[in-house]
């Protein structure tokens, strides 16, 4: 596409499907090429100074190399030298020379992107939209007041959530890197950020799959005439299993519990061969098998790239909405569904008085939307480069919200329904939470409807369909942030570093498959991950913020999309989301919760172990921070300057170049 120039004379004008010279090279179809302008199209560089920069219309620079090239663009200077001493200068957008540095010039490899923008949609969806939003989100809205709830929800959304993500965004797509190599064009002395995300990560998928698996248990099991637990006549049940939907006449006294409460603890999870944390048992060798396919079709759905995972999540992200409409309806059309909706609005505005109220819709909206495990960065860099994030990121949030209020409405319907069959209070019925409210109450209700096996298998199908996404989304995030990181290892072999990486989870994900597994999966869901991840985006908001700089960053997004964000993202970004992190941060630090599942209440060693397990993925960022200063040179002073400065350009594709941003 290129052929090297040895003319003394500036650059032409050019027209459109013309060969024409540009900065001392000759480029074809100029039609993407990038416009130079200095009095209009041409640049005049300064006579006595080779280093000087022509500026270009998009506000970056393009450097006039002074490294000698050899037979390759040269341009003699003869002002003032004799022919013995003559000197060239290229005037390039690179400062590699030779015929390698032309080919990584002219011929970069364009960085893969989404096939069509709506496979990024959906993949950000698919991973914004979880299991949280289906159990967690009902929970803590009736917990807190109900439909008042929906009033400090909102507001952190609006000044926390949807801020930050829309920042990650942003700087996924401009910057087109992965969470740990990006640093380096923001601010480097925070690149132990990368790494504490990617360990965090990785705790995710030792423990989140897990719960996939045992949704995979349910559905094997669905496939009979008869649901498994919806009867107190078999092998692992115990004489205070009480079938209250039987014919006969059963009451239900205060140590009844029900064939699904049983099927769940003895027969999936087994923790009756569990003493608790410190005598965890053997592993299921049942729940392994179906992990060991989860990550088979984990593995199989992204080694390839967003190319091959942006087509998966269609189905995996589109799916999830079809369940949830056919629950809904028939959800609502369930005798007492009304007292389920009533007792998930009703109210209670005192509630809005109490700190925890507002803490928990913080804590909801921050982990529903999912900034900080660096897959928004990872995604959004495989975007094209002036794509509409401002509009995707009003767009997602709002049907990721949207889907967590509804999901409470498919939830509480059946709780209602189970009230009016038991003859007791909502509030009795819902006392189940996390996963338990899925595997226990929601599968008895459905065990106990028409078609049951029916609304059983697409079910637990839907929740599989909710996990994977997620997964792929997180896993997405480490691997991105890899290979950009170690481009020269692993740029060729992404099949053989997934594989890898999905082996090291599925080892690392053992400890949950024990016997007492349920145990250490409530420990990482409440300490290992929760204030690790708080701790990462409030200092990467305050890094983008208050070293990259607001202004900078806003430069960024209107190059981008053509438009600068208003005062409001400028003043949630700089000032509102830092503080609501701290807020949620500090909240959780001074009243750590007391775990308690089923009948084990966990020992106080164990509230150590976890903050133990949460302190090792951000202790990264202190140590990176000592190892960027020792290793640079200079003063304190000037080590402290040169860690907080960008030290890698932003390449900004123009069609076949890319431009540095300097």
């Amino acid at each position: 596409e290129t052929e090297p120039l040895t003319s003394k004379k500036n650059v032409s004008g050019c027209n459109e499907g013309e060969d024409c010279k540009e900065n001392g090279r000759l480029v074809r179809n100029p039609k993407s090429a990038l416009r130079l302008v200095e009095d209009g199209n041409k640049v005049h560089p300064s006579q006595g100074d080779k280093g000087e920069a022509a500026q270009i219309s998009n506000g970056y620079s393009g450097v006039q190399s002074s490294v000698p090239c050899n037979g390759i663009g040269e341009v003699e200077d003869t002002q003032g030298t004799a022919p013995a001493a003559t000197t060239t200068t290229t005037t390039t957008t690179s400062t590699t020379c030779g015929a390698e540095g032309q080919q990584q010039l002219m011929e970069l490899e364009e960085r893969e992107t989404w096939s069509k923008k709506i496979d990024f949609l959906l993949s950000v969806i698919g991973y914004a939209v979880d299991l949280g939003n289906v159990w967690r989100f009902p929970y803590i809205c009736y917990q807190n007041g109900g439909g008042a709830f929906l009033i400090p929800y909102t507001i952190m959304a609006i000044f926390g959530g949807i801020p930050l993500f829309y920042m990650e965004l942003a700087l996924g797509q401009y910057h087109r890197n992965g969470c740990i190599s990006i640093w380096r064009k923001i601010c480097p002395i925070f690149k132990g950020i990368g790494f504490a995300i990617c360990i965090i990560d990785l705790y995710v998928a030792s423990y989140y799959n897990t719960i996939m698996a045992w949704a995979f248990y349910y559905l094997v099991s669905s496939f009979t005439a008869e649901l498994p637990w919806t009867s107190c006549t078999n092998a692992w049940n115990t004489g205070n299993c009480t079938n209250y939907f039987s014919k006969d006449n059963v009451s239900w006294s205060l140590h009844s519990i029900s064939p699904a409460e049983e099927f769940y603890t003895r027969q999936v999870l087994q923790v009756h061969k569990s003493n608790g944390l410190d005598d965890l048992g053997g592993i299921s060798w049942q729940l392994t098998l179906c992990l060991l396919l989860i990550f088979t079709i984990v593995y199989f759905s992204i080694w390839k790239g967003v190319k091959t995972s942006g087509k998966v999540v269609w189905v995996t992200a589109t799916f999830p909405y079809i369940i949830l409409f056919i629950l809904l309806v028939r959800g609502a059309t369930l005798p007492g569904a009304w007292r389920g909706v009533l007792y998930y609005l009703k109210p209670e505005w005192q509630k809005l008085l109490a700190t925890e109220v507002w803490v928990d819709a913080a804590a909801q909206i921050f982990f529903s939307l999912g900034p900080g495990f660096g897959v928004l960065l990872a995604y959004a860099s495989y975007n094209k480069f002036h794509n509409n994030c401002y509009q995707d990121a009003l767009v997602t949030s709002t049907v990721n919200c949207v889907t967590s209020f509804v999901s409470g409405f498919v939830i509480f319907t059946v709780l209602g329904y189970m009230a009016e069959m038991r003859n007791e209070d909502v509030s009795e019925v819902a006392k189940d939470t996390g996963p338990s409210l899925l595997f226990i109450t929601y599968a008895e209700a459905i065990a106990n409807m028409p078609a049951s096996t029916f609304f059983a298998i697409i079910f637990f199908l839907m929740l599989l369909t909710l996990g994977l996404d997620s997964t792929f989304a997180g896993l997405e995030g480490v691997i991105t942030g890899v290979l950009d990181e170690y481009p020269h290892v692993w740029s060729k072999r992404r099949e053989l570093f997934v594989l890898g990486l999905t082996i090291v989870c599925f080892l690392g994900s053992l400890a949950t498959l024990t016997f007492g597994g349920a145990y250490v999966v409530k420990l990482f869901e409440e300490y290992a991950t929760g204030p690790a991840v708080l701790t990462v985006v409030f200092l990467e908001a305050v890094a983008v913020a208050w070293f990259y700089g607001i202004t900078q960053f806003c430069n960024d997004v209107k190059e981008m999309l053509g438009f600068t964000p208003g005062w409001y993202w400028r003043i949630c970004w700089a000032v509102i989301s830092p503080i609501f992190l701290l807020f949620v941060t500090c909240s959780f630090l001074s009243n750590p919760p007391e775990l308690r599942l089923f009948d084990y209440s966990y020992p106080y060693w164990t509230t150590v172990v976890g903050y133990c397990i949460g302190t090792s993925s951000i202790i990264c960022i202190p140590i990176y921070m000592v190892y960027r200063l020792i290793i640079t040179p200079g003063t304190l002073k000037e080590r402290i300057l040169k860690s907080i400065t960008p030290e890698t350009a932003t390449e900004i594709p123009f069609g076949d170049i890319r431009m540095n941003a300097v």
